[in-house]
């Protein structure tokens, strides 16, 4: 496991800057934005966002919690937390708190009102307990949220598709005899069904080509 844990650190702290990018581009934004809104958030509210990577949701979540809410980020590599780090200071957000800790085993004390995970769990080989987790750190009537993208079922999609395949193995921390892809979608598929046995109310839609899933539960 420890060796899984450098690697990954030493993968994403490599392209924390390329990651950076890709997270901020146009649309990508407004993914991040129905992602926030799914968590129902109030000003005053608490969030943690599960491997936050570069806090490129920060801006979203902080304006939907207001400056008397709070906004936890948690990752697990250095160099991500030090871009988020840089973000959060440009901006000068005082509600926003960075900490460095391994988000399959959460290092917040609940209850918080919600919980954040985006292109996360498809990194975790057993999702389960991970989301068992972030629902037990919720306060009754609080939400988690989980985005993700897999390869879209629609017809006009299918050349899109092959290269999707081509950017998961790029961005695959690991090599494994596994397909990258198919191992990504059958954990986050694993993650979602988590949510719903978790939750007593739940969500899931498909947008932006049909490439991007979300999904959230609301703890009874």
């Amino acid at each position: 496991m420890a060796d899984d844990v450098g690697a990954t650190q030493a993968f994403y702290g490599r392209w924390a800057g390329v990651y950076d990018w890709l997270a901020t581009a146009p649309g990508v934004d407004s993914w991040r934005g129905q992602a926030a809104d799914a968590l129902a958030l109030e000003p005053g509210d608490t969030v943690v966002e599960m491997g936050c990577g570069t806090g490129a949701n920060f801006s979203h979540l902080r304006e939907r919690v207001g400056p008397d809410g709070r906004v936890v980020g948690v990752d697990l590599t250095p160099g991500m937390l030090r871009r988020a780090s840089e973000r959060v200071e440009r901006a000068g957000w005082e509600n926003v708190h960075l900490v460095r800790g391994d988000a399959t085993r959460s290092p917040v004390d609940g209850p918080v009102d919600a919980v954040l995970a985006t292109f996360v769990v498809g990194m975790f080989p057993d999702p389960r307990p991970a989301v068992d987790g972030w629902v037990d750190a919720l306060a009754p009537g609080g939400r988690v949220a989980l985005l993700n993208a897999g390869r879209s079922e629609s017809r006009l999609a299918r050349p899109f598709n092959v290269a999707f395949r081509l950017f998961v193995r790029a961005a695959a921390p690991g090599k494994g005899s596994v397909s990258p892809t198919r191992s990504l979608e059958r954990r986050v598929a694993t993650a979602r069904d988590q949510v719903a046995s978790r939750c007593e109310q739940t969500g899931f839609e498909r947008f932006g080509g049909g490439y991007l899933g979300l999904a959230w539960g609301e703890r009874g």
